[in-house]
């Protein structure tokens, strides 16, 4: 805590609840009237600077009472190093963090307790670093695979978005720091994004779009969320009254901030008046931000009340002595060992094991003389890169040092580099021009596969490729890699593609040509630990697909119905059929499809039964399996359940996810998996009366490892 802080701190000692001095302080009442008695010791010209940026990440505070400004801080990959006006490092020696895996890979994992362990070390990492609020969760749902931001965000479906996120901000915030949910809402692409408007259905924005926000509110008791770029129904996200204060702090009854994203604010008195109440952005003079001169003028004038600013400031108080002023607070830490080891947990639970036809996987290092190591991606670290929030990252092992440090000493090893990863951007934000394939190394590499026994060919993307602040052009692998792909193969068909990315590439070709694929992602500090761990099989794989992947992106919803991007305005015409949704409804075969992912041993799924046969609207069902590995390794399998209503009233996805599990199942063993459904899930969005229903009926119980593999079912009838 800085030193100018304690002052006020001790002035408010008086004003904190007992109960509020304990170690669940994130779940505790502030008096109203203890906040309001600190509100009146302020002048109208404190109060507003209260609520607008005075820096890149900061807030100016209150130095007559010793108030400190909130710090926040980017974000989903860890805390970012400090910079300085205009984005430049400020070159500091003590700004290195952990890098954790992005967001898809978290979600790849279905594991929501590896996700309040991020959250919690994150959180750590923060408070050493004296950041109080940090920008993440991010979990957007992943409407059209060519999203920049798709690596930064956790899935396309609602409810296991919900599960991660909400575990992820009781991670942060059990170290007493803010999470700060982004970005509320249908931010969805990132062409257009500070200008395009979602035309939406109000069941499918209830329904698929804000069931993970609201989780994160009602659930995680997040204490800032960050407004989105984008218009809804042409209001800006920023100053959009039903979002920000019918539903969310209406309908939800959130408690924080309402922040908006950087530069994100376009008016004083309509973003006033509607519940935006941070304004952030990055460049001075900072006294002309909206929420800043123009704002006491309007106040003055009898255009924004002095009500409205004071449940500002008692917002910003609130969120104080939950985070700055809080008391007792944990200890920071950071880059430890214990953080290190989440981050590999992450990254070893993430990989997906895409084809393994031949069995070559996992490997016996004792009987592998040569291994040859091709492609960037090998070498490549992705902590930094891009547009967007990165990490200085202590260290980070790539794949290539990872095979060198986990295999074998006897083991040659060789690399050679195949293709140049070279992105760059042009005049157009949303253009980039890449690299294309290169003879010379293309044929160095075929000639070091050709003298291999064995090869392991790292294709995909890289952080300059997916970014912040612009679309993929289309699904197709950058860099001319496919032709790197081709003469690899032609010379050595002993060989692993391992492909690394943040969302689906078209990789159809490869699917025919390779009998083994990995798939990796931009997996943290401990990236290439993990990744060799998982090709020798002191890990067996248990990541499963977070979203599906089109053959053809002609297949996804938002292209089939020309729905993306727009201009002016985007119109989501697939309604609820998003993702899985619209796939399995239509009877489209997609590449893989979602939670997607195969192991070294083998799952048997029996027995599926629930406790009753017929339920009403205020019980749980309650669904028992058992799981059977068959194999020779011992494994985790996730179990996903998903329900169906045949015959339905109303128009419905073929099946949603309602329930997951991970379970750990030894070689040779069975376990009795239990899975818990709310009758209350089953809910649908009534438009016409604006109330959730549960549709009675015969439902369908659908149990399996994949969107598209249901190994058992079971029948129930809702009253």
């Amino acid at each position: 805590m800085k030193r100018h802080a304690l002052p006020f701190l001790v002035s408010l000692i008086l004003f904190i609840p007992t109960c509020f001095v304990s170690a669940q302080t994130s779940k505790d009442e502030v008096s109203a009237q203890k906040i309001a008695s600190v509100i009146k010791q302020l002048t109208l010209e404190e109060k507003i600077a209260l609520l607008h940026a005075n820096g890149i990440f900061g807030t100016s505070g209150v130095p007559r009472l010793n108030i400190p400004g909130l710090m926040t801080d980017d974000g989903p990959l860890g805390v970012r190093e400090d910079v300085l006006e205009g984005w430049g490092s400020a070159n500091l020696k003590t700004d290195s963090a952990t890098f954790f895996p992005n967001g898809s890979a978290m979600a790849a994992t279905w594991n929501p307790s590896l996700l309040y362990q991020y959250g919690h070390d994150v959180g750590e990492e923060a408070r050493a670093r004296k950041k109080y609020i940090m920008l993440a969760p991010a979990f957007n749902i992943a409407r059209t695979p060519l999203n920049g931001r798709t690596y930064e965000y956790l899935s396309e479906d609602p409810f296991l978005n919900a599960r991660l996120a909400v575990q992820s901000v009781k991670g942060l915030q059990s170290q007493n720091i803010a999470a700060c949910v982004k970005h509320y809402a249908l931010n969805n692409q990132e062409i257009e994004r500070d200008r395009v408007s979602v035309e939406i259905d109000e069941r499918a924005m209830q329904e698929i779009y804000l069931p993970a926000f609201k989780a994160t509110i009602t659930e995680g008791n997040a204490w800032t969320i960050m407004s989105a770029y984008n218009k809804l129904r042409g209001v800006y996200c920023s100053e959009n009254e039903y979002l920000l204060k019918t539903i969310l702090k209406g309908q939800w009854g959130f408690k924080g901030i309402v922040i908006s994203d950087w530069g994100g604010t376009h008016s004083t008195v309509a973003a006033a008046n509607n519940g935006l109440d941070l304004e952030m952005g990055s460049r001075p003079p900072y006294n002309t931000y909206y929420f800043a001169d123009p704002l006491l003028k309007a106040v003055k004038e009898g255009k924004v009340s002095v009500a409205t600013i004071d449940e500002k400031v008692g917002r910003i108080l609130w969120v104080m002595y939950h985070t700055t002023l809080s008391v007792n607070p944990p200890t920071g830490s950071i880059n430890t060992k214990a953080h290190s080891k989440t981050a590999y947990d992450i990254a070893a639970e993430s990989v997906v094991l895409l084809k393994n036809d031949k069995q070559m996987l996992p490997l016996n290092p004792a009987k592998i003389k040569s291994i040859a190591v091709i492609g960037d991606n090998a070498i490549r670290t992705n902590h930094l890169g891009g547009f967007g929030a990165g990490v200085k990252a202590k260290y980070e092992i790539t794949p290539l040092m990872g095979l060198e440090n986990k295999l074998d000493k006897t083991t040659s090893i060789k690399f050679a580099q195949g293709y140049r990863a070279i992105v760059k951007s042009k005049e157009n934000v949303n253009a980039i021009e890449t690299s294309k394939a290169d003879p010379a190394l293309i044929a160095e590499a075929a000639t070091l596969a050709k003298s291999s026994e064995l090869t392991i060919l790292f294709v995909g993307g890289n952080r300059d490729y997916e970014s912040e602040s612009r679309d993929r052009p289309d699904l197709s692998l950058p860099f001319g890699e496919q032709q790197l792909v081709d003469a690899v193969l032609a010379a050595n068909p002993n060989t692993i593609i391992v492909v690394i990315g943040g969302a689906p590439y078209d990789i159809n070709k490869i699917k025919q040509q390779c009998h083994t694929i990995i798939w990796s992602w931009y997996n943290g500090s401990e990236n290439g630990h993990a990744l060799a761990d998982v090709l020798t099989g002191k890990v067996n794989p248990s990541g499963k697909l977070p979203f599906t992947f089109p053959a053809d992106l002609k297949q996804s919803p938002a292209h089939a119905l020309n729905a993306y991007p727009g201009d002016a305005v985007v119109n989501y015409k697939e309604g609820i059929l998003v993702g899985y949704r619209w796939f399995d409804t239509k009877k489209i075969t997609p590449l893989y499809p979602f939670g997607y992912g195969l192991s070294y041993t083998s799952y048997v799924y029996s027995s599926l039964k629930t406790n009753k046969a017929s339920y009403t609207g205020n019980e749980t069902i309650t669904a028992t399996l058992q799981v059977a590995n068959r194999g020779n390794f011992t494994g985790k399998e996730i179990v996903q359940l998903y329900v169906s209503k045949p015959s339905s009233k109303i128009e419905r996805a073929d099946k949603e996810l309602k329930a997951f599990t991970k379970v750990l199942v030894n070689k040779g063993a069975s376990t009795e998996v239990k899975l818990s459904i709310p009758v209350k899930d089953l809910a649908y969005y009534d438009t016409k009366t604006s109330k959730w229903i549960v549709e009675p009926g015969v439902y369908k119980i659908l149990v399996g490892s994949s969107s598209a593999q249901i190994h058992q079912t079971a029948s129930i009838t809702i009253q």
